[in-house]
């Protein structure tokens, strides 16, 4: 979901998921009743819950005026119901006191959505109570002295839940355990009347702990290896009613195929180790702030790899004679250091049996380039194929079935670690993407798992009780004490036992930063001796994005790109992505050009970029944003702007917000495309003009990645995109399939443009954009370009990773060695950048002409061509040149030079 943080509503994996499956069972009809009272005209409604029970001793409700009485009913059975406008039914009742001064300082810091609420106090003789009360229907009443309700309400209790139970609950072992010969399974449901354990055919009960609400049993070793499944028997607020689930472990460590059963598996086991694992090797670790990333799809990599043994799956990245892998260690090679892979844990919405994927029944490759046949087809096998991005996570801890060669028990946990240990073994070290905000379901849908163990508590929930979809999908409450245990958990998990090097949190500003932070603590803790793994040295980064329910820090504060600086975990930054593309993901005109993509040097015909002065000026401050992101996007980075005023980074302006927001190197990363919205290539297709040769569109694909690649921090490439990747203009592939989504690593194959019109649901509007653009024989590149590029694009690699000025390590270098020489001059030209760096001075010519740019200050200094782009890959950039005399250095159209001083 690497998207922007203007989003109002997210698109990817499930964003347009049809409907999760049906109910097991039928909602209760509830009685509501509006009743008109004197404080105000309040609503009876017992399935919403807008009460919250924040601690064993207080409840918050958003009501104004006085009663008679408030008090908390709850019933076991789930019998409470409205009945002329009182409440009746077999229950019992807690008595509330109204909190004069409403919620203390302390628990409106700690809730502070919640701070204009009423607060009730509940009385001290119903204390006893508490914990009973929380196995059944809950319901907050107001009434006046004759007993009629002014208002009612079910109840929200993550607080009280935590309050109660988190201290000890926190500390548990959770999911399958093995000591000494002896099974001990363990799952947290404080709410549960009953839990037992189904294995064998049989039910086994299981035992509650009071203090921390865990239910837990321990059986013989013949356990291990066994299929099971937890029978929760619980109150569900989504029906209205006690239902008895059938659930797997929110803890599993290996599941049966379609994650139809848990198995008791201990990672730990030696037979799941593949050989070597023991001794496994990895490339030298590199610093967050030198990361050079290619994110990439499992299924993407190898699954038109003619030269791929294993197609689709784990084991492809073993397959060291494959063009893929060959690419990849070209890659690495030239000092790209992770390979990021999109989801890979247990995804929701890719049946994993072979036999069950349905495939498209057309031949895709007698269709026109510009027909919309090829995505109908495909639209119609899309929820049941083997493709999808991820973002549906469906257990967290567990790899994804569907890529391993055989879907059913352990095969995947072994396959998945073959996969890292191919990786590492081509100088590559591994990131997983991870999803822990938000679920594929919740309630009691069929693959809701976390909402049928505790209903209520692992999904955030809105004023009313309803659960957030701000993310896309049922979003969960990572500031909930047990839902941040099991992110760290899960975690921890991931880099012990599968040795994976780093993580990107999927919308990392739905998590609070104290829960990102608790993952950086418990990884850092994990060393080689003891665990097999130095924790340090894994790399964290994610998505800060600003939106939704907890946007502005609203409920806690938030992991989002400025409260993360300082912190060593990065954030995305969207600032020179959106200037170096132009204009932003989700424009109505996808015309929009920037820095790279012509604006006022060489514009389109688009009517949405103005006039030549409106050009001129909006390419000036994409300038300017791009100076801020080339510094690692520094807030207290001060420089000369390009309206000769002297600024700091945070000054900048993007979009209403500080385009400079980290605190060091390291803070932010940069990059030019990612799965999300158009790949790189195609959003050139839309901007460029209509008629740019493909050997200029290859060389602006180099130029727009530099702006990434050259910048102080990490970066980050969408893999294939130094190939010129095409997804035929898909700016929302998720489901797309093999056919849009699948990367060419032979450029006889193309580069995956004109093989029809995207998708309808996410790209109908841009249809008459892009139909003319798909017979165009101009946007079709040939080997030369695609080679060309790949080549180009690693020497840029090659030259950063082995030049230490692009690795400086706090703020206070960046500003004395980093300088933009020609910024808010009459010298500054359009469509080209010049920074001076130590010893480098590298110019971006973004323009269809050559361009000099003379630097006084450098008169009668030596400088020559950098030795790695004068004895590299492009013929073009070997003609840049520099002249003593004045100080100038002269730059190729289209083209960045990096020039060393003698």
């Amino acid at each position: 979901m690497t998207g922007s943080p203007r989003r109002t509503v997210v698109t990817t994996a499930l964003a347009l998921l049809a409907a999760v499956a049906p109910l097991t069972s039928s909602v209760a009809a509830v009685p509501r009743v509006s009743v008109a009272a004197a404080d105000a005209a309040a609503e009876v409604d017992l399935a919403k819950s807008k009460a919250q029970w924040i601690d064993r001793n207080t409840l918050a409700w958003d009501v104004q005026g006085e009663a008679a009485t408030q008090e908390l009913a709850y019933s076991r059975d789930g019998r409470l119901t409205v009945k002329d406008g009182k409440l009746s039914g077999e229950g019992q009742r807690i008595r509330l006191t109204p909190a004069e001064g409403g919620l203390t300082d302390a628990q409106k810091k700690k809730y502070p959505h919640l701070k204009a609420y009423a607060a009730f106090t509940v009385d001290p003789r119903d204390r006893d109570r508490v914990r009973r009360a929380l196995t059944g229907q809950l319901v907050a009443t107001r009434s006046d002295a004759d007993g009629k309700l002014l208002a009612a309400t079910g109840v929200q209790t993550q607080g009280v839940l935590d309050d109660l139970y988190s201290a000890a609950a926190t500390k548990a072992t959770l999911g399958p355990q093995f000591r000494q010969g002896r099974t001990t399974l363990a799952v947290w449901a404080p709410t549960a009347q009953s839990v037992a354990l189904e294995l064998d055919g049989k039910s086994v009960p299981m035992r509650r702990d009071d203090a921390s609400g865990v239910w837990s049993v321990t059986g013989a070793d013949s356990w291990s290896g066994k299929p099971y499944r937890y029978v929760v028997k619980v109150w569900a607020p989504s029906v209205q009613k006690v239902v008895t689930n059938k659930v797997t472990d929110p803890y599993s460590t290996a599941l049966t195929a379609n994650s139809e059963r848990s198995i008791a598996v201990d990672l730990g086991d030696p037979k799941l180790a593949p050989a070597g694992w023991d001794r496994l090797k990895k490339p030298k670790a590199t610093p967050l702030r030198d990361a050079q990333i290619q994110e990439l799809h499992i299924r993407d990599f190898s699954v038109e790899d003619r030269t791929a043994k294993h197609p689709g799956k784990y084991l492809a990245f073993t397959d060291t004679a494959s063009d893929g892998m060959k690419h990849l260690r070209k890659l690495a090679g030239a000092g790209t250091s992770y390979v990021h892979l999109l989801p890979a844990f247990d995804i929701g919405t890719i049946p994993e049996r072979a036999a069950e994927q349905a495939t498209p029944d057309c031949d895709l490759t007698a269709l026109a380039p510009d027909s919309d046949e090829q995505q109908a087809c495909i639209t119609k096998t899309a929820a049941k194929d083997a493709y999808n991005w991820g973002y549906d996570p469906l257990h967290y801890t567990v790899p994804e079935g569907s890529y391993a060669s055989d879907p059913e028990g352990t095969r995947r946990t072994v396959e998945f670690r073959r996969m890292v240990q191919g990786l590492n073994g081509s100088g590559l070290r591994t990131v997983m993407d991870v999803v822990y905000n938000h679920t594929v379901a919740s309630g009691q849908a069929d693959k809701s798992v976390l909402d049928k163990i505790v209903p209520g508590y692992y999904q955030r929930l809105l004023a009313d009780g309803t659960v957030a979809t701000s993310t896309c999908c049922a979003n969960t409450a990572p500031e909930n004490a047990m839902m941040g245990k099991l992110v760290v958990d899960s975690m921890v998990t991931w880099a012990k036992e599968y040795k994976v090097d780093g993580f990107r949190f999927d919308l990392m500003g739905h998590h609070p930063k104290a829960n990102i932070l608790a993952v950086r603590k418990a990884v850092d803790a994990l060393t080689l001796e003891k665990d097999g793994v130095d924790g340090k040295k894994i790399v964290l980064y994610g998505e800060g994005w600003n939106f939704g329910e907890i946007a502005d820090d609203a409920r806690f504060v938030q992991a989002t790109q400025k409260n993360m600086a300082g912190t060593g975990i990065a954030t995305f930054s969207d600032r020179g992505r959106d200037a170096v593309r132009g204009g932003g993901p989700f424009d109505e005109d996808p015309g929009v050009q920037g820095f790279a993509s012509g604006l006022y040097t060489d514009p389109n015909s688009s009517k949405a970029n103005g006039t030549p002065a409106e050009q001129k000026a909006r390419l000036l401050r994409y300038q300017d944003l791009l100076k801020v992101a080339l510094t690692g996007n520094l807030a207290g980075y001060t420089f000369t702007d390009s309206a000769g005023r002297r600024v700091q980074g945070s000054e900048v302006d993007y979009n209403g917000a500080p385009a400079g927001y980290a605190a060091a190197p390291g803070d932010a990363l940069s990059y030019a495309d990612a799965h999300d919205n158009e790949s790189l290539y195609d959003a050139l297709a839309f901007k460029l003009p209509a008629d740019t040769t493909a050997a200029e569109r290859s060389r602006m694909q180099v130029l727009a990645m530099a702006t990434a690649t050259l910048a102080q921090g990490p970066s980050l490439s969408q893999a294939g995109s130094d190939l010129l990747r095409s997804k035929s203009l898909d700016r929302n592939s998720y489901d797309s399939g093999d056919w849009f989504n699948a990367i060419h690593w032979n450029c006889q194959d193309g580069n995956g443009f004109g093989r029809g019109l995207p998708p309808a649901a996410d790209n109908k509007d841009k249809w008459p954009y892009g139909k003319p653009l798909l017979t165009s024989g101009t946007l079709t590149p040939g080997c030369a370009e695609i080679n060309g590029a790949s080549a180009a694009y690693q020497d840029l690699v090659k030259l950063r990773a082995t030049e230490p000025a692009f690795s400086l390590a706090t703020a206070d270098q960046v500003q004395s060695r980093l300088s933009f020489p020609l910024s808010g001059t009459s010298a500054e030209t359009p469509g080209v950048i010049t920074m001076e760096l130590g010893d480098l001075v590298i110019v971006f010519n973004a323009t269809p002409e050559a361009q000099s740019q003379r630097v006084a200050a450098h008169k009668d200094t030596a400088y020559a061509l950098h030795p790695v782009q004068a004895k590299g890959a492009d013929p073009v950039v070997k003609s840049s040149s520099y002249d003593p005399s004045s100080g100038t250095f002269s730059v190729p159209a289209r083209t960045v030079a990096v020039f060393e001083r003698g």
